[in-house]
């Protein structure tokens, strides 16, 4: 099954896969949300942020800020495209694979979620976090997911966000204090078991 890419690198390689497949094959995706010349457009931006990252070091700060915000563009330009290819295909395996992508397993859409898997810390700043985790593999399909956040040694879980991707931005949590998240999947049938837990201080 197809998931999206966590690592700088994967995303990049994946992102010139769909250029690619756009630019080749215009028969199959016609009308994509963002065209070939726009992820290669992405795609130079990165390029440029990462190197100024790179040699840059008395700026890094600044400069990796920028490249984060680059990835963050570039992976938004590319699961746009993505949605609209496995709208488009009909989550045909064969084209998708045209674009670097797959078609998903099939699922049930009956019966409680299995468990989030591979939550992580993305991104953070003062008073914000974003998260990111993959779908499970098992258990009825997941409608959306619940996110929830304690203190460290607490009992009680809060709902702090709703996403229906596997991705969210969580804004206005309080500054400089240390907070757990969880991830459940959530359908008509009830929750999944929780997700791993990640510690972040906003």
């Amino acid at each position: 099954m197809a998931s999206f890419p966590l690592r700088e690198a994967d995303i990049v390689a994946l992102a010139r896969e769909i250029a690619s497949g756009l630019a080749a094959h215009p028969e199959t995706f016609p009308a994509p949300p963002h065209g070939p010349d726009q992820i290669n457009t992405a795609l130079g931006a990165v390029a440029v942020a990462h190197d100024a990252a790179v040699l840059a070091s008395s700026e890094a700060k600044q400069t990796t800020a920028a490249k984060e915000e680059a990835i963050a563009t570039l992976v938004d330009l590319m699961k746009a495209d993505l949605r609209y290819a496995e709208s488009t295909s009909r989550l045909d395996g064969a084209k998708l694979e045209l674009l670097g992508w797959g078609a998903p397993r099939n699922r049930t859409p009956t019966g409680v979620p299995g468990q989030v898997r591979t939550l992580e810390v993305i991104r953070e700043g003062k008073g914000w976090v974003f998260l990111d985790w993959k779908q499970p593999v098992d258990g009825g399909l997941p409608a959306a997911y619940k996110v929830q956040r304690r203190k460290p040694g607490a009992t009680d879980w809060m709902d702090v966000g709703m996403a229906v991707e596997s991705d969210i931005m969580l804004n206005g949590q309080d500054p400089g204090v240390e907070f757990e998240y969880h991830v459940l999947a959530v359908n008509k049938a009830g929750e999944g078991p929780a997700s791993n837990i990640v510690r972040a201080v906003l």
